[in-house]
């Protein structure tokens, strides 16, 4: 098992597994494509890497810069997030018919 070392929300270091890390299968990004945005002028961090980082991220109740590099950039995470939720490409339980 192989481990990677990341800060957490309260600046200590602590051993993350590299098999808790959330990965989209190539299948289930087949399914979510259509529903993304082209990319437009200079190439972008891959949206299957993002995707997972977002729901890494959202599942684990993390702040937007505890998220492991694997991921891509913090920023990157946050910015994609907020744009495609803003555009109603995304949505929280909390959002869904009859939540809570």
């Amino acid at each position: 098992m192989i481990s990677v070392w990341q800060r957490d929300s309260r600046f200590e270091k602590r051993a993350v597994n590299m098999s808790d890390f959330f990965r989209l299968t190539d299948a289930q990004m087949a399914r979510l494509e259509p529903y993304f945005p082209k990319p437009h002028g200079k190439p972008r961090v891959d949206d299957k890497q993002v995707l997972s980082g977002i729901i890494f991220v959202n599942r684990n109740g993390l702040r937007w810069r505890d998220a492991p590099r694997e991921y891509g950039p913090h920023k990157t995470l946050y910015n994609r997030w907020k744009r495609w939720s803003d555009k109603g490409h995304l949505r929280s339980d909390d959002n869904r018919p009859g939540g809570r």
